[in-house]
């Protein structure tokens, strides 16, 4: 390692890789929660917009007004709704109601 000028005391000194995250429900729930509000925001103005029976398809996208943001932030509504609904099996009771009340009809 000397000779390739690499002293030993500096491997030593520097600090140590962050640990990866698993994946599973414990990685950031605050995060995932925040990710399925903002989903949940697109889709009830979609609703309110469009009517609850119409389908979403999977091109659509929603600009959706975040507190703390300057600007709305563009929701990729139809991928989001094909994701959420494959993993469905992950989601809360209160989630998969909130998607029922919004006539989401897997939910």
């Amino acid at each position: 390692m000397a000779k390739l000028g690499i002293l030993i005391a500096e491997l030593l000194d520097a600090a140590p890789a962050p640990a990866r995250t698993t994946k599973g429900p414990g990685r950031n729930p605050g995060r995932a929660q925040e990710a399925f509000q903002r989903g949940l925001a697109a889709l009830t103005q979609r609703v309110e917009r469009e009517g609850a029976d119409r389908p979403v398809p999977r091109g659509a996208v929603v600009e959706v007004a975040i507190d703390g943001e300057a600007e709305p932030v563009a929701v990729r509504l139809g991928v989001r709704l094909s994701n959420t609904r494959s993993r469905r099996d992950r989601l809360t009771a209160e989630q998969l109601d909130a998607l029922r009340e919004l006539g989401v009809k897997w939910a």
